[in-house]
């Protein structure tokens, strides 16, 4: 997939999947802004990619309408326009609903769904200037249900059924898709997968064995799968939510 001379941001590129996905964007050709909460987790990244010039930073936090603008904005100051935004920036949380409160709703909704949003909005200009393309991250939650993570399973179900809404709403101009990953080796699950206290190695385990394909994905195979959306090898598709998810939503 060729995406030499693309301009992409990605949101939440600091660590797990954004960071694969910037790299496989940086492979692919494209010139990527690379977004994280802080100036400090941005400039690591960034080390971490080897640097040069076909990367920019462009901190900032999006789950606040003023901070999607601003992510925005760089990213548009240092690229000069804008064909491809990732919207992968998203927090994981593990609640059952008698312990959920309204903070873990609220940060839930403001970063899945909100920053996707906003983010999106702020971009829209450039990316119907360029007939771009946006690749929203939701997640195999946003497809089926699971206890203990209602707030989040919203948000990611909100993710799914705004990627279609804005698919109608933006074609022919703008191709808008989404990827549903299971569960990815990444920090962000094995910092949360414990909530059990039975321990990392062992939620893991049991991750595995939840998946027809016996094993958990890497973020390297959800990038190459958002690169693919984002290129124009799949000219032809939008409103789709990919499952990457070893098998878990094709049913049992």
């Amino acid at each position: 997939m060729n995406l030499q001379g693309k301009r992409a941001l990605v949101t939440g590129a600091s660590r797990g999947i954004g960071l694969a996905t910037t790299r496989a964007l940086l492979a692919a050709g494209a010139r990527i802004a690379v977004n994280g909460r802080t100036p400090g987790s941005v400039a690591a990244a960034i080390a971490s990619l080897g640097g040069g010039e076909r990367l920019a930073a462009a901190p900032g936090d999006i789950s606040t309408v003023a901070g999607c603008e601003t992510v925005v904005g760089a990213a548009l100051g240092a690229l000069g326009g804008l064909d491809i935004l990732v919207n992968n920036a998203g927090i994981f949380g593990i609640a059952a609903i008698a312990d959920s409160s309204e903070a873990l709703w609220d940060a839930m909704m403001n970063v899945n769904v909100k920053g996707t949003y906003f983010c999106s909005r702020a971009a829209l200009p450039a990316l119907k200037a360029s007939r771009g393309t946006i690749v929203n991250v939701a997640s195999e939650a946003g497809l089926i249900g699971a206890p203990g993570m209602t707030a989040y399973c919203a948000s990611k179900g909100a993710v799914v059924n705004l990627t279609r809404a804005m698919a109608l709403e933006l074609a022919p101009n703008v191709r808008v898709n989404c990827v549903c990953p299971g569960t990815i080796d990444t920090d962000m699950i094995r910092a949360g997968i414990a909530f059990d206290g039975a321990g990392v190695v062992t939620e893991l385990q049991k991750a595995k064995d939840f998946y027809p394909m016996k094993r958990i994905g890497t973020p390297d195979e959800v990038a190459a799968a958002i690169v693919y959306l984002a290129s124009p090898d799949a000219g032809f598709v939008t409103g789709v939510a990919l499952p990457i998810d070893g098998g878990a939503t094709a049913g049992r």
